[in-house]
Formats: structure tokens, C-alpha cells, sequence
């Protein structure tokens, strides 16, 4: 089956974040990660025939769940995951505030690699930690790690957690087995527990590969946690649900006793039903997508090569989240967030919201159809061109 991911679908009067909280309806809104697609019919078919019994009372997760996202890591990604490492969970988020309440007390601190998801910093002053950062290398276009300081840094015995972003927002970086591997063994080496954020697991753009960092080895599985949900790559945020995956007993039973301290454990039946029909028959849903998302890629650098080369934008390796150097303008990423929604009704994330080395940068949503991408950057070539 073919699906249609140039059809333009109204968003507005849906109660969406991404549309309905602007305050102009003619801005177009480039930033909140989420899609303006129509996620896979399977899903959407799943979650209808649930709806269809009328009763939404408390829900438990069948064996049918569990077998589903089993299943789907060992088809797509060579990682066997036992059923009894995960624990469900209503998003990433909340699941990453109740690991680091489990693995740390406050005062102690928590490593980032930065510019980075902005809830990682709440996640952890929320817990009463405190944030080291090891800003990652901006050249040539891409990331790379400064193992150095990431060295120095673990090295401080207060540091018990990295959050590892895999792969990463907003950098755009599929990390490497090589790249993992190094920053795994500094932090065996250290004593410290990765946990790793890799909810953007199934974007990831043609000549790249996504591996889970705890399948490296044995060592790598036992000293980390892993968050994952289908909510990115199927466009199902709004369902809620998200898995924790942690091999070690004693440290899943911390996160568990955490997870409950927060209330954070109970999932809907559409997040139950949509889980399933997603990893067991999504795939070729999927596939499409990557490919049209490889595609909008392609067109955006192709624009910015031939109207506004002043903006590089980074090589796109994973997520559809695109970072692009707006440093040229010499104007503050916030001030610029802003007169572009003002002037030209263009809503992008600033970069600094992603920690202080996003500054002068601008994150950009591409996951729409072509048409709006297109439309996004000839508003932003218009902003330019009127300063």
C-alpha cells in the first residue's frame, strides 16, 4: 500500500500544542516535535475497534504488549530484550525524572551532552541534581563528542548519571557503535549509570544505523537504562506511553518503587492497543515515512545551498529535526524565535532552549508534508531578505 504523505491535513481546532496554542492561526509552525501526518492505519484502525467497546476503565497490559516491542527490537535492531526489563510508563519524560529519582539523591549531578532535549534540564533540577554539561563539538556541520572532558568530567565521583541522547536531538547525530562504545567504557570506568533517551531510535536517515547502547555488551546493558516509545516514529505522542528497559534487578527495582513515588505508572488503552498494531504492523508505514522525511531533507538542503547559504544546516543523520546556524543574522535565537513569528509567521524552536551552545542556532521541524516545508523556508527567506 502506498500512503500519502504530501496530503495536507487541517490541524487547527484539534486542541494541538503544535497549532491551536499559537496566537496568530497564520503562523505556520515549524518547532514541537510532532508530525502532520496521519499515523499508520493499522494504528489508527486499533485504536477505533478499542474505542468501539465504549469502556475505558483501568487497563492491563497483556502478554500481546510485551511480545510486540520483543519482538520488534530483535527483528529491527538485533537487541533481545527480556519481558521482564520493562517497565511501562505513561512518556519519556516523566520516565526519565523517575530514573534519575531512583539512581540518585539531590545534590548529586547529572551529565548532559549539550545543546540537548530541554527536558533533560528539568528532569534533573526537578530531582534536585545538579547539571554538568559536556558540550558536544560543532564542525564541519555536524557533532561530534569531546571524550577528553568527558573523561575529566565522570572522573568526579558526584556525577552518578549521563544522559545519553541516541539519537540525538536536536544534533541530528546517529551515534556510532564506536562513538558508544567509547563513551560507554568512560563511564564504566567512572562508575556511571548511562541512562539513554532514545525514543527517535526508528528515525534514522538512509547509510545509518541505530544501535541500542545497551546491546553493545553485557557490561553496557547491566550499568544503564533505556527509554523508548513509538510515540516519534509513529506520530502517537498524545497516546501516552513509553518504555522503561532495565536489565538489572535491583536497579529496576528502585526505578519501579520511583515510578510509583511519582505516579507515573498507569497507561491508557489506546496507548496499549496503539503500541501493538504499531510494532507489529507498522513497518512498511514506516519505511515510507523514512524515506519521505530522507526526502524533505534533501529539498530543505537544496533550498538553503541556492537561497540562503549564509544558514547551513547540519547533516541530518536521525530524527527529522533539523539544526540550522543562524549565527550570520548576529541576533540572539530568542529575538529571532520571535520577530520570525511576529514578522514572518514562522514559528521555530530558538536554539538556546537546548542549552547555552544552541545560541544563534535554530531548530526546525520538517516532518510535513513538502509543500508546508517549502512554504516555512521561503517565510524565513523573506524575513532575511527584508532586514
Amino acid at each position: 500500500m502506498q500512503y500519502d504523505f504530501d496530503e495536507i491535513i487541517p490541524r487547527h481546532g484539534t486542541h494541538c500544542v503544535k497549532w491551536d496554542s499559537l496566537e496568530n492561526s497564520n503562523i505556520l509552525p515549524m518547532w514541537v516535535a510532532d508530525m502532520d501526518f496521519r499515523t499508520a492505519p493499522a494504528i489508527v484502525k486499533a485504536i477505533q475497534q478499542r474505542a468501539e467497546h465504549g469502556i475505558f476503565g483501568y487497563t492491563h497490559v497483556p502478554d500481546t504488549y510485551y511480545q510486540a516491542i520483543t519482538n520488534w527490537f530483535a527483528r529491527r535492531h538485533h537487541w533481545q530484550i527480556e519481558r521482564e526489563w520493562i517497565i511501562y510508563t505513561s512518556s519519556v519524560v516523566p520516565a526519565l525524572s523517575a530514573i534519575i529519582k531512583a539512581l540518585t539523591v539531590p545534590g548529586e549531578k547529572v551529565l548532559i551532552q549539550t545543546p540537548v532535549y530541554n527536558c533533560f534540564f528539568s528532569s534533573i533540577r526537578n530531582n534536585g541534581c545538579e547539571i554538568i554539561t559536556n558540550p558536544l563539538i560543532y564542525a564541519g556541520n555536524t557533532f561530534t563528542v569531546n571524550y577528553d572532558e568527558l573523561e575529566a568530567k565522570t572522573a568526579d565521583p558526584a556525577v552518578k548519571v549521563m544522559l545519553l541522547c541516541n539519537p540525538h536531538n536536536p544534533a541530528g547525530r546517529v551515534w556510532t557503535r564506536e562513538e558508544l562504545t567509547r563513551i560507554g567504557n568512560i563511564c564504566l570506568r567512572n562508575g556511571v549509570t548511562v541512562v539513554a533517551d532514545e525514543i527517535h531510535c526508528e528515525l534514522v536517515m538512509p547509510g545509518h544505523t541505530y544501535t541500542p547502547f545497551a546491546s553493545l555488551s553485557e557490561e553496557f546493558l547491566r550499568h544503564s537504562v533505556t527509554c523508548v516509545s513509538p510515540s516519534k516514529a509513529f506520530n502517537t505522542a498524545g497516546l501516552q506511553i513509553a518504555n522503561i528497559v532495565c536489565a538489572d534487578a535491583d536497579m529496576r527495582a528502585e526505578i519501579d518503587r520511583a515510578m510509583n513515588i511519582n505516579e507515573v505508572c498507569d497507561v491508557n488503552p489506546f496507548g496499549v492497543a496503539g503500541t501493538i498494531a504499531a510494532y507489529n504492523e507498522g513497518e512498511e508505514w514506516l519505511s515510507q515515512l523514512l524515506d519521505y522525511l530522507h526526502r524533505n531533507y534533501q529539498h530543505m538542503k537544496t533550498f538553503c545551498t541556492e537561497h540562503l547559504p549564509q544558514f547551513p544546516i547540519t547533516a541530518l543523520e536521525g530524527t527529522y529535526l533539523v539544526w540550522m546556524d543562524c549565527r550570520a543574522l548576529q541576533m540572539p535565537s530568542e529575538t529571532l524565535a520571535e520577530r520570525l513569528s511576529r514578522e514572518a509567521k514562522l514559528q521555530l524552536n530558538a536554539g538556546t532552549m537546548y542549552g547555552t551552545e544552541g545560541e544563534g542556532f535554530m531548530r526546525w521541524n520538517i516532518a510535513c508534508p513538502k509543500a508546508v516545508m517549502l512554504e516555512g523556508l521561503k517565510r524565513f527567506e523573506n524575513f532575511v531578505t527584508r532586514r
